[in-house]
């Protein structure tokens, strides 16, 4: 199966699981909570059964690691060369707060970097996809998909994404040291999209989040023509240390200019 067969083919399977949370979200959901305070419902885990078993049936050669199943310790992980990368549901407080901004992330990692990935938003029904090598797409509903490019030169005012639910002083410093600019809010991995499709100019993510929140939209944004640095520039890496934080990171398409000098 060729790299753009199987991005049809993780599509399709987003979309499945996007069924599966939008039949809880429709509906008077509970939520519970992780061990780390973070709400959990009853979507992430049927999307997470979903994803699972689709991925298991289309590559079962493959490993997957999920938010809902991250407890492989990584002397196990370490040798894996290609495996699954999934958020079921990544955006879960958006959820909890209907407002429609989260998203299903399946990214293919091969050798620490993502290779192929799509992020799907089942309240808005728009699809992303790509890869460095594949390009970069949008759909929105059943529509065909359209190529996308970040915007290069960045636009003036500047356009910034942020986080929603995660704002904080450190995103207000680097807001300090900009010229003229726009801010958008954004939930989840929709953020990295905006940048993607040349909605926006730059995310600065300057608080904590998971390789699972991340990979599947980088694939986008490296496909689209832009980059996903951590604050030293180099391309955020996946499966490469025992923890699954990432480093604070920047997303930009215009590769020149330096985002570094307003941090």
């Amino acid at each position: 199966m060729t790299d753009n067969q199987l991005l049809d083919a993780v599509l399709a399977l987003a979309r499945r699981a996007g069924e599966a949370i939008l039949a809880v979200y429709r509906s008077d959901f509970a939520v519970q909570a992780k061990e780390d305070r973070s709400p959990l419902t009853e979507a992430d885990l049927r999307a997470h059964g979903v994803i699972v078993a689709g991925l298991a049936a289309l590559t079962p050669d493959l490993p997957v690691l999920s938010e809902e199943s991250a407890a492989v310790p990584y002397d196990v992980r370490a040798g894996w060369g290609r495996y699954w990368l999934v958020d079921p549901l990544d955006g879960t407080r958006e959820f909890v707060k209907r407002n429609g901004e989260f998203t299903v992330n399946i990214a293919l990692i091969d050798g620490h970097f993502p290779r192929l990935g799509v992020v799907f938003a089942p309240v808005l029904d728009v699809a992303y996809g790509g890869g460095p090598a594949l390009g970069a797409f949008r759909q929105a509903g059943t529509g065909a998909c359209t190529p996308i490019h970040v915007t290069t030169p960045a636009a003036r005012p500047l356009r910034v994404v942020g986080s929603r639910s995660h704002a904080g002083e450190s995103l207000a410093r680097f807001l300090a040291n900009l010229e003229e600019h726009a801010l958008v809010s954004m939930g989840s991995s929709l953020k990295l999209c905006l940048v993607a499709e040349g909605a926006a100019d730059v995310y600065p993510r300057l608080g904590p989040t998971s390789e699972w929140d991340t990979a599947a939209a980088q694939a986008v944004v490296e496909g689209a023509g832009g980059r996903v640095t951590d604050l030293t520039g180099e391309p955020l890496r996946y499966n490469a240390k025992a923890e699954l934080l990432n480093p604070h990171f920047l997303v930009f398409g215009d590769r020149g200019r330096d985002w570094t000098r307003y941090l």
